[in-house]
Protein backbone atom coordinates (compact mmCIF):
# COMPACT_ATOMS: atom_id res chain seq x y z
CA UNK A 1 0.00 0.00 0.00
CA UNK A 2 1.06 3.05 -0.87
CA UNK A 3 1.30 6.57 1.73
CA UNK A 4 1.59 10.31 0.59
CA UNK A 5 4.09 12.35 2.95
CA UNK A 6 3.99 15.67 1.10
CA UNK A 7 1.94 17.31 -1.85
CA UNK A 8 1.08 20.37 -3.06
CA UNK A 9 -1.14 20.88 -6.12
CA UNK A 10 -1.13 24.54 -8.35
CA UNK A 11 -2.56 25.93 -11.10
CA UNK A 12 -0.27 24.60 -13.62
CA UNK A 13 1.58 21.38 -11.75
CA UNK A 14 1.98 19.33 -8.87
CA UNK A 15 4.45 17.72 -6.44
CA UNK A 16 3.68 14.87 -3.85
CA UNK A 17 6.28 12.92 -1.94
CA UNK A 18 5.20 9.53 -1.17
CA UNK A 19 5.48 5.94 -0.78
CA UNK A 20 4.95 3.37 -4.10
CA UNK A 21 2.26 0.73 -3.75
CA UNK A 22 4.39 -2.40 -4.36
CA UNK A 23 6.22 -1.53 -7.51
CA UNK A 24 6.88 1.08 -9.49
CA UNK A 25 3.88 0.13 -12.29
CA UNK A 26 1.15 0.51 -9.12
CA UNK A 27 2.45 4.40 -8.97
CA UNK A 28 2.21 4.79 -12.72
CA UNK A 29 -1.50 3.67 -12.68
CA UNK A 30 -2.44 5.11 -9.16
CA UNK A 31 -1.12 8.45 -11.21
CA UNK A 32 -3.08 7.40 -14.24
CA UNK A 33 -6.31 7.50 -12.13
CA UNK A 34 -5.59 10.38 -9.95
CA UNK A 35 -5.03 12.41 -13.65
CA UNK A 36 -8.22 11.05 -14.82
CA UNK A 37 -10.40 11.89 -11.96
CA UNK A 38 -8.85 15.34 -11.75
CA UNK A 39 -8.78 16.36 -15.41
CA UNK A 40 -12.99 14.98 -15.07
CA UNK A 41 -13.64 17.32 -12.47
CA UNK A 42 -11.57 20.13 -13.78
CA UNK A 43 -13.17 20.08 -17.35
CA UNK A 44 -16.73 19.72 -16.14
CA UNK A 45 -16.42 22.75 -13.97
CA UNK A 46 -14.53 24.95 -16.60
CA UNK A 47 -16.89 23.41 -19.38
CA UNK A 48 -14.07 22.02 -21.67
CA UNK A 49 -14.37 18.10 -21.58
CA UNK A 50 -12.05 16.82 -23.64
CA UNK A 51 -9.03 19.35 -22.74
CA UNK A 52 -6.06 17.63 -21.17
CA UNK A 53 -5.41 18.82 -17.88
CA UNK A 54 -2.28 16.83 -16.82
CA UNK A 55 0.54 16.04 -19.52
CA UNK A 56 2.87 14.25 -18.13
CA UNK A 57 4.73 13.30 -15.38
CA UNK A 58 8.27 12.35 -14.12
CA UNK A 59 8.95 10.44 -10.63
CA UNK A 60 12.22 10.08 -8.54
CA UNK A 61 13.21 7.18 -6.28
CA UNK A 62 14.60 8.38 -3.53
CA UNK A 63 17.10 6.57 -1.93
CA UNK A 64 19.02 8.81 0.39
CA UNK A 65 17.49 10.20 3.45
CA UNK A 66 18.88 13.79 3.21
CA UNK A 67 17.28 13.47 -0.68
CA UNK A 68 14.24 12.82 1.10
CA UNK A 69 14.54 15.31 4.00
CA UNK A 70 14.87 17.75 0.79
CA UNK A 71 12.16 17.18 -1.81
CA UNK A 72 10.00 16.92 1.47
CA UNK A 73 10.86 20.48 2.23
CA UNK A 74 10.31 21.25 -1.51
CA UNK A 75 7.31 20.08 -1.83
CA UNK A 76 5.77 22.00 1.48
CA UNK A 77 8.06 25.36 -0.12
CA UNK A 78 6.74 24.94 -3.34
CA UNK A 79 3.82 27.30 -3.48
CA UNK A 80 6.71 30.05 -1.42
CA UNK A 81 8.84 29.22 -4.69
CA UNK A 82 6.26 30.06 -6.70
CA UNK A 83 5.26 33.40 -4.91
CA UNK A 84 1.92 32.35 -4.27
CA UNK A 85 2.31 32.78 -0.40
CA UNK A 86 5.44 33.82 2.23
CA UNK A 87 4.68 31.29 4.05
CA UNK A 88 4.12 27.38 3.32
CA UNK A 89 0.91 26.68 5.53
CA UNK A 90 -0.68 30.07 4.54
CA UNK A 91 -1.54 28.01 0.89
CA UNK A 92 -4.26 25.63 1.47
CA UNK A 93 -3.62 23.49 -1.17
CA UNK A 94 -0.41 21.76 0.60
CA UNK A 95 0.39 19.15 2.90
CA UNK A 96 2.45 22.03 4.71
CA UNK A 97 -0.41 23.33 7.50
CA UNK A 98 -1.48 19.53 8.49
CA UNK A 99 2.59 18.45 8.71
CA UNK A 100 3.42 21.57 10.92
CA UNK A 101 0.26 20.92 13.39
CA UNK A 102 0.61 17.18 13.06
CA UNK A 103 4.32 16.63 13.26
CA UNK A 104 6.86 17.11 16.54
CA UNK A 105 8.46 20.05 16.41
CA UNK A 106 11.96 18.51 16.06
CA UNK A 107 11.15 17.20 13.05
CA UNK A 108 9.42 19.70 11.04
CA UNK A 109 12.16 21.97 11.92
CA UNK A 110 14.94 19.52 10.55
CA UNK A 111 13.02 18.88 7.05
CA UNK A 112 12.66 22.74 7.08
CA UNK A 113 16.64 23.44 7.29
CA UNK A 114 16.95 21.46 4.18
CA UNK A 115 17.56 23.96 1.73
CA UNK A 116 14.71 23.47 -1.15
CA UNK A 117 16.19 26.16 -3.77
CA UNK A 118 19.22 22.98 -3.78
CA UNK A 119 16.60 20.79 -5.13
CA UNK A 120 17.32 19.84 -9.03
CA UNK A 121 13.47 18.99 -9.89
CA UNK A 122 12.09 19.94 -13.05
CA UNK A 123 9.58 22.95 -12.02
CA UNK A 124 9.98 25.61 -14.95
CA UNK A 125 6.07 27.09 -14.04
Amino acid sequence: MGATYAWVILSNHYHFVGKSPDTAMNLKGMLAQFHQLTSSRVNLRDGTPSQKVWHNFWDTKLTIHTSYMARLNYVHQNAVKHGLVTKASQYPWCSAGKFEISSPGSFVNSVYSFDYKKVNVYDEY
